[in-house]
């Protein structure tokens, strides 16, 4: 088993305190592997087993414990002593009212809480009212490239690895097939339980083909700015005849399901967050490769997604530019840390090179700038940074 390090460092020092532990991220990332070495961690420290509680409430024996009454009286029936326990609810989303039961038992019982869900809402503003602020919470992704390449076993990266992650994605589970049509089945069985649980049921939405129609669009214009208009007209040409207000509730129901993700532009020269004109990601390159319309996704916005997909596993809070006469892809910060990035998928004439790197003709700060592309060549330029994609990704410290 592919131990989670990325994730484990940032979790450690949380083990035994009371704040929850929220672990989010699209059903079949790793999410309950991640729990799973935590317990095993916690035992290894000494941490008796009857002082360990687990409840995956996709399990059908955890069934009636999605009642957040009975979820309380079953907890609070295996607490026996004064000793803490450490309580493991793993897709909590399933459990109507589970801030009720886990502000309880956080309040009444020396318990430390880990939990995991596949909606967005646990990482919303309204989840921390409910919980007061007493929580800290973790995206996790799929496998990273580098991940990917430890699971394989392979020292250093290859073109066949790379290749099949740009096509078929980094879900955990799909590694486990050798042939595409396997992997295929598998992610169309992904995608289908997603739609249906934190879609169709959690959302009350029952239009799936209209979903499918719009998750398509997306894949189709990735890294491209969003045009409720441009869908319409889509949809149109597809027969359906939608409002824009339907439009964007669907599109939202999408990325609470951690399907897509939203990308808000910063206007690099006012310094402002700016709400319009969006752009959207894939979480998972596998999922849209079956989504796709096409035979294969254009491959330079496939890499521009996997450049923000890393950066976000990074932990980077992520945006596109836009400047006085144009737009770079990516402004990424982090605490005391602000880097820009533009993707190319290569750079093979001094055209493209005035292109890409000119994107911060305009920028006169003095944080970081690079151009990201496939390029084994390494290029300068005017103080800009090249970087090959897969240097970057394999970057711990980047």
């Amino acid at each position: 088993m592919l131990k989670r390090e990325l994730y484990l460092k940032r979790i450690r020092d949380f083990y035994d305190s009371d704040l929850i532990k929220i672990l989010v991220g699209i059903r079949r990332c790793g999410k309950s592997v991640i729990l799973e070495q935590i317990i095993e961690e916690l035992k290894n420290k000494g941490i008796n087993e009857d002082h360990i509680i687990y409840v995956n409430f996709e399990f059908i024996e955890f069934e009636e414990l999605t009642d957040y009454k009975k979820l309380n009286n079953y907890i609070k029936e295996k607490i026996k002593d004064s000793s803490m326990y450490y309580l493991f609810f793993d897709e909590i989303q399933n459990v109507e009212n589970f801030e009720k039961v886990v502000n309880s038992l956080r309040a009444s019982q020396k318990v430390s809480i880990f939990i995991t869900g596949s909606n967005s809402r646990l990482l919303s503003e309204e989840l921390s009212t409910i919980l007061s602020g007493r929580y800290v919470s973790f995206r996790i992704n799929p496998l990273s490239y580098k991940e990917i390449l430890q699971l394989k076993c392979l020292e250093k990266s290859t073109d066949e690895a790379f290749q099949d992650f740009m096509k078929w994605g980094s879900l955990p589970n799909r590694f486990q097939f050798q042939n595409e049509e396997a992997i295929k089945n598998y992610l169309y069985g992904v995608f289908d339980s997603i739609i249906l649980r934190d879609v169709v049921e959690r959302l009350k939405i029952r239009d799936t083909s209209l979903f499918n129609l719009i998750l398509q669009y997306i894949i189709d214009t990735i890294g491209r700015e969003f045009s409720a208009e441009n869908i319409i007209n889509f949809l149109k040409n597809e027969g359906r005849e939608v409002s824009t207000l339907t439009i964007y509730s669907y599109i939202e129901a999408l990325c609470k399901a951690l399907l897509i993700r939203k990308v808000y532009r910063y206007d690099v020269h006012g310094k402002a967050v700016l709400k319009t004109l969006n752009k959207y990601y894939v979480t998972d390159l596998g999922i849209a490769q079956i989504k796709n319309n096409k035979t294969e996704i254009d491959k330079s916005y496939a890499i521009e997604n996997i450049v923000y997909n890393e950066l976000i596993i990074k932990g980077y809070e992520v945006f596109t530019g836009k400047t006085k006469k144009g737009e770079i892809d990516f402004v990424a910060t982090k605490p005391n840390k602000k880097i820009y990035i533009q993707v190319a998928f290569s750079i093979p004439n001094e055209e493209t090179k005035k292109r890409e790197f000119g994107a911060y003709d305009n920028i006169n700060d003095n944080y970081t700038k690079y151009v990201i592309s496939l390029d084994k060549i390494t290029y300068e330029y005017n103080g800009i940074k090249h970087v090959n994609l897969i240097d970057f990704l394999l970057d711990d410290e980047f």
